[in-house]
């Protein structure tokens, strides 16, 4: 639960998410306020989650003790610009879902004396599981990263970094993993299609795999070699798939497949916020 007054620049799927779980959580959504530039999406944040919508981004900020800028990284530096001298009177904390726009961007867009946290969240926040990762620069003190901390908690589970630079690693690895798992299902389904099995039973069954490994890997110390060996019989199936699955140095093609989201990470975050 957030108990002050919180608006959400950006009403997308990141914006929506937020604000979802956030009711979820038990703040009232009098407390919400949204500044979206789109009329449609303003009446349907309104109509199905009870929040006040504006076109005016200086009216939903008046009065916030905290603003999530859940913008596209390309509209960032404009739109917090233009609100500079109004962030820079109420210091509100700034809490940025931005892909790839960095602290140094954000505080030069809003002038000196506003506390910025960055949050790199992933696409399962839309349904209350995500991931997020957090980074506050040392001038942020702890009752701030606190606020953070309880609303990113809203969509799923907080971790915090200690440099800026690994949420480029984050990004590799949570922000763009939902990808790499719908990637598996989808090649095991094709495959199990190829040897006979029906195709929407296919689908179903590495949905419904994919899901139930995923909660498994969240309970308890969720150590992940133990709960793969588990699966794992001397001389069996489970053992006969791994075998070719190392024989074709999955290892590395993951490595390098990180190492690649990272390395295109950090040269979106090194482009002029106007081109991000």
């Amino acid at each position: 639960m957030y108990e002050q007054h919180l608006t959400v620049l950006g009403g997308g799927n990141m914006g929506r998410a937020l604000i979802s779980g956030l009711l979820r959580s038990g703040t009232r959504a009098e407390r919400i306020s949204v500044g979206e530039s789109s009329e449609a999406a303003r009446a349907a944040l309104a109509h199905e989650l009870g929040v006040t919508a504006t076109a005016d981004n200086a009216r939903a900020v008046e009065g916030a003790s905290v603003v999530v800028v859940a913008l596209k990284p390309q509209e960032t530096a404009a739109v917090l610009t233009a609100l500079g001298p109004l962030l820079r009177t109420q210091r509100p904390l700034l809490l940025s879902v931005a892909a790839g726009v960095r602290t140094s961007t954000l505080e030069a867009c809003c002038g000196a004396g506003v506390p910025v946290v960055r949050a790199m969240p992933n696409r399962p926040a839309l349904v209350g599981a995500g991931a997020t990762a957090l980074y506050a620069p040392p001038s942020v003190g702890g009752e701030l990263r606190a606020a953070a901390e309880r609303i990113a908690r809203a969509v799923g589970e907080v971790v915090w970094v200690p440099e800026e630079d690994q949420l480029d690693v984050v990004t590799a690895l949570s922000g763009s993993g939902p990808a790499y798992f719908f990637l598996l299902a989808q090649l095991m389904a094709e495959a199990a299609e190829g040897l006979g099995l029906a195709a929407p039973t296919a689908r179903k069954l590495a949905a419904a795999t994919l899901h139930g490994a995923g909660l498994l890997a969240q309970t308890g110390d969720a150590d992940l070699v133990r709960l793969r060996a588990e699966v794992t019989s001397k001389g069996g199936t489970t053992a006969a798939a791994l075998g070719v699955f190392a024989a074709a140095d999955l290892k590395g093609t993951v490595e390098r497949a990180l190492a690649a989201a990272t390395r295109r990470g950090r040269e979106l975050g090194a482009a002029p916020a106007t081109r991000l």
